[in-house]
């Protein structure tokens, strides 16, 4: 089997990582890394911890499902080491949000922030490198609201674009006008001789 992982890893390849996680209502974290294997077969497949590499695509990262306008600020996020290896850690800061259509159906979801730490590895530590997840929940739920404006609103704004119009016009007639005027007026010099 180890020769079989040490193949795959020349070779390039690497793991994909897909699903959907259902975790409680509290902090917490997920993470990615080579943890769940014994420590001796780790090292006969790594040969040490500074040769892990922990390079990913982050793809799609959601906590629930998605709504119109929505941005997951990891959402095709590209980490890439070379030469090195490290831990990364995201915080991520959890928002509950409600999402009300103009039907009035109400979609219960969540949006976060996001801050990223990276931490190399050097030959003394004794961690594992892995790519950590820590989420913390807001105690404040957003509600965003479709609305759709009514025919007076559309009304009001076209009358403010056609009034801006037409006082713009009025003001650059003015200045041509003038300008004009005081090119084409002839000097008091040339009429007295």
């Amino acid at each position: 089997m180890i020769k079989k992982v040490k193949h795959a890893l020349e070779s390039g390849e690497g793991c994909r990582v897909y699903g959907v996680l259902d975790v409680q209502r509290v902090a917490g974290n997920f993470h990615i890394s080579v943890h769940g294997l014994n420590i001796y077969v780790a090292q006969m497949i790594f040969g040490g911890a500074k040769n892990v590499n922990v390079s990913h695509v982050i793809h799609d990262l959601s906590f629930g499902p998605k709504y119109p306008g929505i941005h997951n600020p990891l959402d095709g996020t590209v980490r890439m080491l070379h030469d090195t290896s490290g831990t990364f850690k995201y915080y991520i800061k959890i928002v509950p949000t409600e999402y009300r259509y103009i039907s009035k159906d109400v979609l219960p979801t969540n949006q976060f922030s996001v801050t990223e730490y990276f931490s190399t590895i050097n030959e003394f530590d004794r961690t594992w490198p892995a790519v950590y997840f820590l989420y913390d929940l807001s105690p404040i739920t957003v509600t965003i609201k479709e609305e759709r404006r009514s025919f007076l609103h559309l009304i009001t704004r076209l009358c403010a674009v056609l009034g801006g119009t037409f006082a713009l016009t009025g003001m650059l007639d003015r200045w041509m006008y003038r300008l004009l005027e005081a090119l084409t007026k002839p000097s008091a010099r040339s009429v007295l001789r």
